[in-house]
This record gives C-alpha cells, structure tokens and sequence, in this order.
C-alpha cells in the first residue's frame, strides 16, 4: 500500500542540545525555574533547531483563506463578500495580521485556495482557486478527495518555499467566513465530543445563533458520521481548504524540522488533525494563545498544549500567535546573553 506524503516521519529534535539547553539554565545567573515558561522554551527551541543558541528572528507567516459552503445555513454575523474584502486588505497591508508582521520584522504571504466570488488579482496574494470554496457540509462532503489534497499539498508547498528563504519559527494563520462552524464540526469528529461542548459565536453570533450554528453542525456530524472515523475523511467531509492548507503546512514543518508557533482554535483544530494524521508531528508545534472561543480549551487539552499568552484574543489570521512572538525572542536572548554564575564570578546557590 502506498503511503501518502503527510504519513512521513518528522525530524527527531537534537536530544543533545535539549541536555546541553538544560545544563545551562542551571548555570545562568538566577535561581533555577525563576524565569518559569521562558525557560522551558528556550529548552524547547534549542531542541528543535538543534542549536547551542535557539533563535526567533527569522518569522514567515502564512495566511490560508478560503470560503464555506456552510455559510448558506445563517452560521456568520458576517456575510461571505467579507473573506474576498479580508483578502484585499490583507494585500493593502491594512489588517491586523499585517500591523503585527511589520512590527516583527516578519515575512507575511497570503495564500487564496478558493472563494465563491474569485475576486481580481491582489499584489502579494497568490490566487491558487482550487475550488469555488467548500460545499455546504450540511447536504455533501465539504471537499472532494482530489481538492483535499491539494489543498494539503498547498500548505505543503508553501511551507517548502519558506524553509528555502530561510526561517527559524513558522507561522500560520486562516481568513474564512464560517469557518469556526467548520473547525467545531472538526473537532467534534476528531474528539468524539459533542458538539455543544465546542461550539462558540465565532465571529459574534448572539445566543440564538449560536444555537442555530449547533443544530447545523450536529445536522453535518449526522450526515457524515459514517465517513469520519479516519482524520482525512472527517478533514474531507466537514473542515475546509484553508484548514487543510494549515494541516498540510504543519505536517510539513515537523518533517523539515521547523518549529511551529500555533495560533487560535481553527489552527489548532488544523494542529489536532496534523497529529491525528502523523503522531510525530507533536513535538514540532508551540502554542502562541488561549482563544476566547470555548471549544479551544478542549482542542489544547487533547494536544496537552499549554499556550504562552490567555488575552481573550479570538480574532484569527495568526495574530494571536504572532503577539506571543515576542515571548520566544526574549526566552531566547535571554538564555543566549545571561551570564553563567562563574562568568559573573557568582557563587552558586545549592538546596538546602
């Protein structure tokens, strides 16, 4: 039997630099554990890279967006235009994504992997139209095979050309009009929880919508439950382009070796079904917050994730991944610059 491309191994992380990362924070200028987290991902990165000095200077940051077939069941406050307008100002430079980007020196591409209204070429988008969008998963499968592929494939790709460029930590993050329906659905299947455990107002639905939001995706999990016991047919049947682009992309980062820093609850239903589709995935992906969308909290418990930042963010397009950035550059400095307690001629502490 043939084996896909997403079934292949990670990169192992240099278990030596992790032992040597260790050592040294035991020998740096403080009481050990005092600097809590940030230790623990100055470790965590110098593993990863398999550097003496971990770093996270050099950022791309991807922006996967697509339309739902979902939307036509009343799930968004906003209507679908809104993904097409999102992809215009991201290529005007005027979204948050955008701001953060430019504030981190970092290196942000826009990929469109399908709308229902392709809108007209954007500088600094690449236009890939894979599909029309997804299906409405309420009455078909949200993907064909063929589209779900290649929508993992793009994310593949696009993480390739990244690696090619030169990168320390990757960056992800989606633009899609209903896709929290989409990520709910998902998750549910990938969790066997029910739905009304996971499902929240996106992008501001008041109580009664979000009831209406909960019956359309318990209709969906009905329609296709005989198809998502395997994490590529529940991706196929209920998720999206983008989130398989954000799939795809994680897959790959973990095989190249590449630290993730992942974003809120769509890219960490894309994060939950990377490792469900490839275990050696998980030890490649960093969690950059704690969205404000209730499912969120179990998509981390099932990754054992625990997030640098809990800020009520729940915007999307990797923003809240790319605001605890600047925790990974400071972890780094300072586990690269702090002197050792026998360069600063310190006597060392020793439990009593």
């Amino acid at each position: 039997m043939t084996c896909s491309w997403w079934e292949g191994a990670a990169a192992v992380p240099d278990e030596e630099r992790q032992l040597h990362a260790t050592a040294r924070q035991t020998e740096l200028t403080k009481p050990p554990g005092s600097l809590g987290r940030l230790e623990e991902v100055a470790i965590t990165l110098a593993a990863l890279q398999g550097r003496e000095r971990p770093d996270a200077e050099r950022l791309a940051i991807h922006i996967f967006a697509a339309d739902h077939g979902v939307v036509a069941e009343g799930v968004s406050a906003f209507p679908q235009a809104v993904t097409g307008q999102m992809l215009a100002n991201f290529a005007n430079g005027g979204a948050a994504i955008n701001v953060l980007a430019r504030c981190l020196n970092a290196h942000l591409r826009v990929f469109d992997l399908g709308l229902a209204a392709p809108v007209e070429p954007l500088a600094g988008v690449s236009q890939l139209n894979i599909a029309p969008g997804s299906t409405n998963f309420c009455s078909a499968p949200a993907m064909t095979d063929a589209h779900c592929n290649q929508a993992l494939e793009a994310g593949r790709d696009a993480l390739d050309a990244a690696v090619a460029d030169g990168l320390d930590i990757y960056i992800a993050g989606e633009m899609g009009i209903g896709n929290t329906t989409s990520a709910c659905a998902l998750a549910s299947a990938l969790l066997t929880l029910a739905p009304r455990d996971l499902v929240g107002p996106g992008t501001g639905l008041d109580a009664r919508g979000v009831e209406r939001k909960l019956a359309v995706i318990e209709r969906g999990l009905a329609l296709h439950k005989q198809r998502t016991d395997a994490p590529f047919d529940a991706l196929a049947c209920l998720g999206g382009l983008e989130i398989a682009a954000l799939t795809g992309a994680y897959v790959r980062a973990a095989q190249r070796g590449v630290p993730v820093l992942v974003d809120g609850y769509i890219c960490s239903v894309a994060a939950l079904c990377a490792v469900r589709l490839n275990a050696t995935v998980r030890p490649w992906l960093l969690f950059g917050h704690r969205s404000a969308e209730p499912g969120h909290r179990h998509v981390l418990e099932a990754l054992a994730a625990k997030p640098l930042l809990d800020i009520d963010m729940r915007l999307g397009e990797a923003s809240g991944a790319a605001a605890a950035v600047p925790l990974l550059r400071l972890a780094c400095a300072l586990h690269n610059d702090m002197a050792t307690f026998a360069e600063a001629a310190i006597s060392s502490g020793s439990p009593a």
